[in-house]
Formats: C-alpha cells, sequence, structure tokens
C-alpha cells in the first residue's frame, strides 16, 4: 500500500503544478491533480513555492490547505472510477447532473468524505462506506 508522508504529497503537488505550466508530459496522475489544480487558482502561489509548501502549517484551522482539499478530490475521483464504496459512482453522476457541476458536486461529496473519516477518528472505527453514500445521497 502506498502511504505517503505529506513532505511527499506537498512535493508532488507542486512538481505537478510545476509541469503543468512548463507544458510538460504528466504522469496520469499528474493529470489528474492537473485538473484539479487548474479549478483551484487560489492555490496556485502555495504550489509555485516547493520550499514555503513543505514548512507551512495548515494545523490552525484558519486556512484551507490546498493539499489536503487537492487529495481528497483525487480520493473521490479514484472512488469513482472504481465504485468503491460501491454506489459512489451512480450517486457521483446523480449529484453532478443535479448540481450540473462536477467540480460543485465534489465539493459536497468531499463534505461527506470529511464527515465520514472524522467519525471514524473520533470513534476509533473503521470508515463506514454506506454512512458515506448515504449522506451523498442525502444532497439529492
Amino acid at each position: 500500500m502506498f502511504n505517503p508522508s505529506s513532505d511527499d504529497v506537498r512535493r508532488f503537488f507542486c512538481e505537478t503544478f510545476r509541469k503543468q505550466r512548463a507544458n510538460e508530459l504528466l504522469t496520469p496522475l499528474e493529470a489528474m491533480a492537473s485538473d484539479w489544480i487548474r479549478h483551484h487558482p487560489e492555490y496556485h502561489d502555495v504550489l509555485a513555492d516547493v520550499e514555503q509548501a513543505l514548512t507551512r502549517d495548515y494545523s490552525g484551522g484558519n486556512v484551507s490547505n490546498p493539499f489536503l482539499h487537492l487529495s481528497m478530490h483525487l480520493s473521490i475521483d479514484e472512488q469513482i472510477s472504481i465504485d468503491q464504496p460501491p454506489g459512489i459512482r451512480a450517486a457521483a453522476t446523480a449529484l453532478t447532473l443535479k448540481l450540473d457541476d462536477a467540480h460543485a458536486a465534489q465539493h459536497a461529496i468531499m463534505e461527506c468524505l470529511g464527515e465520514m473519516i472524522w467519525n471514524a477518528q473520533r470513534n476509533g472505527t473503521q470508515p463506514d462506506g454506506a454512512a458515506y453514500i448515504e449522506a451523498v445521497r442525502r444532497l439529492l
């Protein structure tokens, strides 16, 4: 199982942004990340400075963590592509159609994903995929 460190994740997104701006060839995962980076120009300054990215602390809660946000976009993309947990693809497709905006749908799904992870951490349990899917379906 791939288990990147926080620095690995930050370097990945910074390098993807650098390659995107230089019109260099991207790996398939970088291409997915690049699409989400384009949707978030508010993160470009942070992504342009790898040294700042590696040292910035987002634990205060006042500022959105761009690396967590972009990672969640990639996680949701992966979940949809393999339909795991079962039903996420159909729920995400229906929500995208309802909102007529894939990005807005991802942000809504992201809230449900974050809640599932928070509940699992708080309760010391495994993430509840069924509750996650149900939360997304309630958005419909």
